[in-house]
């Protein structure tokens, strides 16, 4: 039976295996000896040798000391069985250089069946293995990184994320393939701050801001984070590599140490530094919206004697407890101020004498009223005033700071309105 091969002229089928993009090698089928009979033009370019040098020798004269040992064994048991093999293992060139090869031997049979030679296909993918290591190197190098990094097409669907980005998160590689980053959102953030960031991409420029994420616990996440778009050689986006860094830890101490700053460990109100803010916000405000506003400063009677006779600990008690009542006593609105030791100063927003004296009074009998452990009943001087169109703020005060020292002195435990 004759095969298409059959019908086309040897110099034809040379020529086409000269040709050929893979290397081509062909041996004798003698045992121990496989002498290479023929190598096209693809195989002289990878090995480095020339026809000459390789015609009637053993295709040994490749190996090395990287050549894995077991993949040739295989080789020659599968040459000895007859039967087809496949493998890979490094080779060296004519100047001793290694590359990795990757070939196919298969036995040639005669019209009776009988094995005459065996065919080599062999291709060199030395770049395609540097390619797989470098791809294993980055992947490493990325979990190696405690930062979260997402990897997405232009899309925007994730396409990678790292292990630092499931510790952050929670989330695990497979619950995120294919989904969009969006998933993280919290609600917490601005939309401006979402709009920004696509106008600056869209650009092809990189975006770096803070973002109030969500795990998967669904806990807020604050992320310090960098995205970056990936262009082609025409400059058209191909993907998106965010690099982000958990910040919770940092931003909660911090929201912490804002809170201690602000207000007084022991009583809640505000502290004198972020009362005097507060005051120079109010007095703004109500320059600006022409709204009035007073305030009172609040005094504890007899509070020495309270130190001297119970201590420092009762003394405390009696701090906290006046501090909280007369917040809660106020509006929302309204603050709190320890001005001093054991003396307070309020803020009344948009509040004129006639608005504002109800409220002092209303402190002042709140804490009239209760009875404290050792030190008994605790009562309050107020002196309370509102601004002038024409009044500075430290004016104010101390038209406030006289009212209270006429209270003082004309017997405690009253509020007394400064008039200007």
């Amino acid at each position: 039976m004759k095969t298409i091969a059959s019908h086309i002229d040897p110099s034809v089928i040379a020529l086409a295996l000269d040709q050929s993009f893979n290397a081509v090698l062909l041996t004798d089928a003698d045992e121990g000896e496989h002498r290479i009979l023929y190598a096209n033009q693809a195989f002289l370019r990878m090995t480095g040798y020339r026809e000459d040098e390789l015609l009637g020798r053993n295709a040994r004269i490749l190996q090395g000391p990287a050549t894995n040992p077991e993949v040739i064994d295989r080789l020659r048991q599968c040459l000895r069985d007859g039967t087809h093999f496949q493998g890979s293992t490094i080779n060296y060139r004519k100047n001793g250089r290694p590359y990795t090869v990757e070939w196919n031997i298969s036995p040639v049979h005669n019209t009776a069946g009988e094995i005459t030679h065996f065919i080599s296909i062999q291709q060199d993918i030395s770049s395609l293995m540097a390619a797989q290591n470098t791809t294993q190197l980055f992947a490493h190098v990325l979990n190696a990184t405690d930062d979260g990094v997402v990897i997405t097409d232009a899309s925007g669907t994730i396409e990678f994320v790292n292990k630092g980005f499931e510790k952050i998160t929670g989330y695990g590689l497979t619950e995120v393939l294919g989904r969009n980053p969006s998933m993280l959102k919290s609600g917490e953030q601005d939309p401006e701050c979402y709009k920004d960031m696509w106008e600056t991409l869209k650009k092809g420029r990189s975006y770096k801001g803070t973002f109030v994420n969500r795990s998967k616990n669904n806990e807020l996440i604050y992320c310090d984070e960098t995205i970056t778009p990936l262009t082609d050689q025409a400059d058209n986006i191909t993907h998106y590599v965010s690099i982000f860094r958990d910040l919770t830890t940092r931003i909660l101490e911090e929201q912490m140490f804002r809170e201690m700053v602000r207000f007084d460990g022991l009583t809640g109100a505000l502290t004198r530094a972020a009362g005097e803010l507060a005051l120079e916000k109010a007095y703004m405000q109500s320059r600006g919206s022409k709204l009035p506003m007073s305030i009172a400063l609040a005094d504890i009677d007899h509070f020495k004697h309270v130190n001297d006779t119970w201590g420092h600990t009762a003394g405390d008690t009696v701090l906290k407890a006046v501090s909280c009542s007369m917040i809660a006593a106020l509006r929302a609105n309204d603050s709190v101020i320890r001005w001093g030791g054991e003396e307070f100063l309020l803020i009344f927003n948009g509040c004129d004498l006639d608005q504002s004296l109800p409220l002092a009074e209303r402190c002042r009998k709140a804490i009239q009223y209760n009875q404290h452990e050792h030190a008994g009943c605790i009562t309050l001087s107020i002196g309370l005033g509102e601004l002038q169109p024409d009044e500075a703020l430290p004016d104010l005060i101390e038209r406030v700071d006289k009212a209270l020292y006429v209270a003082k002195n004309s017997g405690r435990n009253q509020t007394q309105v400064s008039r200007r």
